[in-house]
């Protein structure tokens, strides 16, 4: 329990329904969606499309989602609702054509968008309210406005410079050509009427007519590949999720093309050391978190890709035996100078939300534009913003996760699941691009190593190394006791302190016995955790 003389935020508890979001305008309207009768995955949808119209500089309905889904807290259904590269998308044309990466704001950045499609196929599937019903909040707060809050303020802030080279985001996503003001008044009409469409409309709405042609045309005039087919032909799809097994409770996630399984590769490996004899914000600890990161992220960015288009080792990635490897070469005293090559066979921002209903339901959510407001590309005539996603190929004829017609780019995001004894324990999320894998790492071993209470877990000051970045300087947040971070620095990591809070994060813990939830909320965010 947290120093109630200590400024903070508490676990929430209720017995009935929750939702924690990184919005409180969506957490409003989860509970609303709710008490009105429908269950988590109506409520979850109704708040992420509310979460595209008030957080669009973390998500929107041009991006992707993941969905782990447990129906009365018995067993775990995923769905991967991740976009693919358009059909004339091949490597050959890009190094014919001189492009050698693939740059945020090219239309090569922008891959089909799949959100829109597992939103209507979740809810026909899992939900018990109309589409229609559903967007009604979100259209409201496109077309009547929505204030502006701290965290989306100081995201927004650091967003102008990309935005200012659109000139539909600079109109509709700047007031004379800055970020809005804190507490200022924002309307979103052409995403209103898109919304309305698509409300209207369901999945052709988006996928077919005005508003693919919108999104299609603008990306061809900037010498994009996409077609009308790309968008009509696009669909997700139910995947089985993968596991691990850590401290007695077992740990689903989505599997490849998102990075859930970095996640576990990183508790496999930790669940070798005694980390609660260790200070949770001591060096030691977080410089094993950091280790195990550095390597597990190694192997991510030697095999992760498509599945569809290149065989993922996923058994061997998760194997005892490589998590036995991979420990061994951590030294508890120093850190690793040089990372050796994967052993393995070779084959930025987000919206995270969770709902549990009064039938325990249980829903873990995650909808993305990638970087913040996605490739800074906004659909003219429909106010769409695009994602980025597409960066997350790589030109490299033979790489598991080049590009290539029709496939999946590697995605950062990931819902996660906690099961107990085969049922639902904690459906939760880490928001924050590269960050989340460490992230479900970091609050699993928070919670289930040192037994912290919920909140406390999410609260606690986090780290986290650049694996994208060749010296891989550690990122730490301003609340890391200075006796930590010299510490940290002595095994010979370079720390330094980033522009933003690191990640962010929800989760709902069911106790089943006592028939009562608890939630905890991103302090890093402006949300909340509420029920009824």
């Amino acid at each position: 329990m947290r120093p109630l003389d200590q400024p903070g935020r508490s676990t929430v508890f209720t017995t009935n329904g929750m939702a924690a979001t990184s919005q409180p305008l969506s957490s409003i309207t989860a509970i609303e969606i709710l008490r009105s009768g429908g269950n988590a995955m109506d409520a979850a949808v109704a708040a992420v499309a509310v979460q595209c119209v008030v957080e669009p500089q973390s998500t929107g309905i041009g991006g992707d989602c993941f969905c782990l889904y447990s129906p009365k807290g018995e067993g775990v259904v995923a769905f991967n609702g991740s976009g693919r590269a358009p059909a004339a998308a091949a490597a050959e044309w890009y190094l014919e054509n001189g492009i050698e990466r693939i740059e945020r704001q090219s239309p090569h950045a922008v891959t089909i968008p799949g959100a829109v499609d597992a939103w209507c196929r979740l809810l026909a599937d899992h939900g018990s309210m109309a589409l229609d019903r559903i967007l009604q909040p979100a259209i409201r707060l496109a077309r009547d406005g929505f204030p502006i809050g701290h965290r989306t303020q100081s995201d927004w802030e650091l967003a102008v410079l990309v935005l200012a080279q659109d000139p539909t985001a600079a109109k509709y996503y700047l007031k004379n050509g800055q970020a809005p003001a804190l507490g200022s008044l924002v309307k979103l009409p052409l995403l209103a009427k898109s919304l309305e469409t698509i409300a209207a409309n369901g999945r052709a709405g988006f996928y077919e007519g005005a508003i693919a042609a919108d999104m299609v045309n603008f990306l061809k005039s900037k010498g994009g590949l996409h077609s009308l087919d790309d968008f009509a032909g696009a669909h997700g799809e139910y995947v089985t999720p993968i596991k691990t097994g850590y401290r007695g409770y077992e740990v689903y996630e989505c599997p490849p093309n998102g990075q859930g399984i970095v996640a576990l590769e990183m508790l496999n490996i930790l669940s070798g050391f005694d980390l609660g004899s260790l200070d949770p914000v001591s060096a030691e600890r977080l410089h094993l978190e950091i280790e195990a990161a550095r390597l597990a992220y190694r192997d991510r960015g030697a095999a992760l890709g498509d599945p569809d288009f290149s065989e993922i080792p996923v058994a061997a990635w998760l194997s005892a035996e490589h998590a036995d490897a991979e420990r061994a070469r951590i030294d508890p005293g120093k850190r690793l100078p040089d990372l050796p090559a994967s052993n393995l066979p070779r084959h930025e921002d987000t919206v995270y939300l969770t709902v549990v209903d009064k039938d325990r339901n249980a829903v873990s959510f995650i909808n993305t534009l990638f970087f913040p407001f996605g490739s800074g590309l906004v659909a003219p005539e429909s106010g769409i913003i695009l994602q980025n996603r597409g960066q997350g190929f790589v030109i490299e004829p033979g790489h598991a996760n080049c590009i290539e017609p029709n496939k999946r780019p590697l995605h950062t995001i990931i819902p996660g699941m906690l099961v107990k004894d085969g049922r639902a324990q904690m459906p939760f999320g880490v928001m924050g691009g590269q960050y989340q894998a460490c992230g479900h790492a970091h609050l699993l071993t928070n919670l289930l190593d040192w037994e912290m209470d919920l909140q406390e877990a999410v609260d606690l000051t986090r780290v986290f190394p650049d694996v994208d970045d060749p010296e891989q300087q550690v990122q730490v947040e301003s609340g890391l006791p200075e006796d930590a971070r010299a510490g940290l620095e002595k095994l010979g990591h370079k720390t330094y302190l980033p522009n933003r809070p690191i990640g962010g994060a929800q989760a709902i813990w069911i106790d089943w016995q006592e028939g009562v939830l608890r939630g905890a909320s991103e302090p890093r965010k402006d949300g909340m955790a509420i029920g009824y």
